[in-house]
């Protein structure tokens, strides 16, 4: 066929030369195979910015970058200072007379100088009411590719910059957000499992002791169930390359818990499983050790993703501007309502009878956001589906630029990325995008921990009047 014919490809395919490319026919042990050389390639992209001990290591932050984006101080006061306290990290140079490069370490150490020191009325330090828990952000979505490990990752990372303390829990067993974090995962040891099984045989010690004073027998609990009593989340957390993000990972045999759950469930029908999370990182003082817990759900509406749901304070829905991503998320929301109105439902029937407070899930503040945005081509429909869907879709779009493409080639977050390394207007188009992305959802935070500060200060006055 010439290009004069100027016919579609799939016309007159040859049978012969269609069979010469098709190779044998695959068996099961050839997808293991294609794993390891996925895993070969996998490792090769991910050591890419990895130090000389094989470990990912942060960069560092330019005088000028500090200065624009992480303390709101002026260079040259911000120079005369460091001055002033030679006792500061001073920051490095790469040349003779340089620009000074400093730690994102080294940068917090500045940031408490400034918070003690600056200006008044500055915020130095982000704004974190005293006495009050860490708040869980669950990002969830059960359609794949709508940028959900990329938002919570990015989110993650904005709020280590600004100063606040993270835990990310990767509760996905494709465990994306472990390796954007280079976290080490061996099993499902080291994932979020022992805590979930933990939950389980406690409860199943306690209903064993009921069943021995009716004179019953009571359920065994198996080695597994044993051995994860003995688990803390102590002993799960990783520290990271960044020096105020702490991880929680994930790997392959995480899914097991998907088919492990159901089955305590049918053991112990009292079992609440989506307290599971959220108890086991209250008992431990998890959520005073931190300020902000990031959940990675999995793209799928299954007991991981219910315990992520349930726990979360906040809840981040990431969509594409696009009718089938719109129409998916409206089918996730309504599965939402299916399965937590069943639980509730459920455990109200008891509840009911025995004269219980019922069960009601709440969320501080539930919300949309459009990822992946080009504004050329979507503002229309973008434009429909915030008519729709109002205050629950932030007013926000996240752009793709890029910058955003090319971090994601080097397994790193846009912030992780050196300036240096892109054209400066694409790098601060880039950046603009998810600085805007975590203004939204820093006012969001701040306005709910406001909140809960002045409900907390009016039920503590008739205390103080008596």
């Amino acid at each position: 066929m010439t290009k004069a014919d100027n016919r579609p490809p799939y016309f007159d395919i040859d049978p012969d030369i269609a069979l010469a490319d098709l190779g044998d026919p695959m068996a099961t042990a050839d997808f293991k195979s294609i794993s390891e050389a996925c895993a070969r390639g996998r490792t090769d992209l991910s050591s890419r910015g990895h130090d000389e001990s094989g470990h990912k290591q942060l960069r560092l932050f330019s005088t000028w970058e500090i200065c624009r984006y992480l303390i709101p101080v002026a260079q040259a006061h911000f120079r005369r200072v460091l001055r002033q306290n030679p006792d500061l990290p001073q920051g490095r140079s790469e040349t003779e007379g340089g620009a000074k490069w400093f730690s994102l370490d080294e940068v917090l150490k500045l940031r408490g100088h400034f918070a003690e020191a600056g200006a008044k009325g500055r915020s130095y330090k982000p704004y974190r009411p005293k006495n009050l828990p860490a708040k869980i952000v669950s990002v969830a979505n059960f359609k794949g590719g709508v940028g959900k490990t990329s938002t919570a990752a990015h989110l993650a990372m904005s709020a280590a910059l600004d100063g606040y303390r993270v835990l990310v829990i990767d509760l996905d067993s494709q465990g994306s957000m472990t390796s954007i974090f280079g976290g080490e995962v061996q099993d499902e040891w080291k994932t979020i499992f022992p805590l979930l099984a933990g939950h389980y045989a406690r409860h199943l010690r306690s209903t064993n002791q009921g069943r021995i004073d009716r004179g019953e027998a009571p359920i065994p609990l198996d080695e597994t169930l044993s051995d994860a009593v003995d688990v803390s989340a102590s002993d799960l957390i990783q520290k990271t390359h960044w020096p105020n993000i702490d991880l929680i990972g994930a790997q392959l045999n995480l899914y097991w818990a998907e088919f492990q759950i159901p089955v305590w469930r049918m053991q112990a029908r009292g079992w609440k499983l989506w307290d599971a999370l959220t108890d086991s990182l209250e008992a431990e003082g998890v959520l005073d050790d931190y300020d902000i817990v990031f959940l990675d759900t999995p793209p799928a509406l299954g007991y991981l993703t219910i315990n992520g749901l349930a726990a979360a304070d906040i809840l981040l829905v990431p969509l594409g501007a696009s009718f089938l991503e719109f129409d998916s998320t409206g089918r996730f929301f309504d599965m939402l309502h299916a399965t937590f109105a069943s639980i509730e439902e459920g455990e109200n029937i008891a509840a009911r009878a025995l004269g219980h407070d019922e069960l009601a899930f709440e969320w501080d503040a539930v919300r949309a956001v459009i990822t992946r945005y080009d504004d050329a081509q979507q503002a229309e429909l973008g434009g429909l589906m915030q008519a729709y869907l109002g205050r629950v879709l932030s007013p926000h779009r996240q752009n793709f630029t890029a910058l955003i493409g090319q971090a994601g080639e080097q397994v790193n977050g846009i912030y992780e990325a050196d300036y240096r390394d892109f054209n400066r207007e694409t790098y601060a188009r880039g950046r603009e995008t998810f600085d805007a992305t975590y203004a939204a959802f820093k006012s969001l935070l701040m306005g709910i921990w406001r909140r809960e500060e002045l409900e907390a200060q009016a039920s503590a006055k008739p205390k103080e009047a008596v």
